[in-house]
């Protein structure tokens, strides 16, 4: 049995989550840099994620899910799920973004995965607080990977991580597979195969026996 984790924003998805809740209050340029110097490894990801979230306080929930309804997958990802699932593979989300909002995308195309670990926009009422809350605050995403392997029942060299950015080293470095999508240059030397769209991602599961 296999296991595949993919990163979601700017792997699954083409949106950047954090920059679309940030149009719906004018901050989305504050929010885009913040991303792009954590995704370089410029600064730590928790400080970065704190940072962006703290300019959404006050945001109200109307406002939220409907930046979570702009949220898009990259073309292929559903289908390439869809099989992934019907084949047996283990699937999984690991994310520094938002669980609301990746479950409101996969559940509007129609795509299940096995696990999310996500992190969770704090709510006072009907508005954000500015605070987040989760796994992937301050833990990283290769002890995220053996976690769901390990409930899953697949050894962690018999997992393929998924991933674009900064945040995403840890589980890269840590599963059998790292592939890099559509990498970031300070993360691609850490990826065993660079792939620029799931069409090639396919094709390189289906080289190394994981379809």
């Amino acid at each position: 049995m296999n296991l595949v984790a993919f990163d979601f924003d700017g792997t699954l998805s083409n949106s950047e989550m954090t920059v679309l809740l940030g149009e719906q209050c004018g901050v989305a340029d504050e929010m885009a840099a913040i991303t792009e110097r954590a995704m370089n490894d410029e600064i730590e990801y928790a400080e970065s994620l704190r940072e962006r979230v703290a300019l959404l306080e006050g945001l109200p929930v109307e406002a939220v899910e409907a930046a979570f309804d702009e949220v898009r997958l990259n073309p292929g990802a559903a289908d390439l799920i869809n099989v992934l699932n019907d084949a047996g593979v283990v699937t999984a989300v690991l994310t520094g973004g938002f669980g609301r909002g990746v479950e409101h995308v996969l559940a509007r195309n129609e795509t299940p995965v096995d696990t999310i670990v996500a992190n969770q926009l704090e709510f006072d009422g009907h508005r954000l607080t500015g605070e987040v809350s989760g796994p992937l605050v301050e833990g990283t995403k290769d002890d995220a990977l053996r976690t769901v392997a390990g409930n899953a029942g697949v050894e962690v060299e018999d997992t393929v991580a998924v991933g674009d950015g900064a945040n995403d080293l840890p589980m890269l470095r840590a599963a059998g597979l790292a592939v890099g999508y559509e990498p970031k240059p300070a993360v691609e030397p850490h990826c065993d195969v660079v792939v620029e769209s799931m069409a090639d991602l396919r094709e390189v599961l289906e080289a190394r026996d994981v379809l």
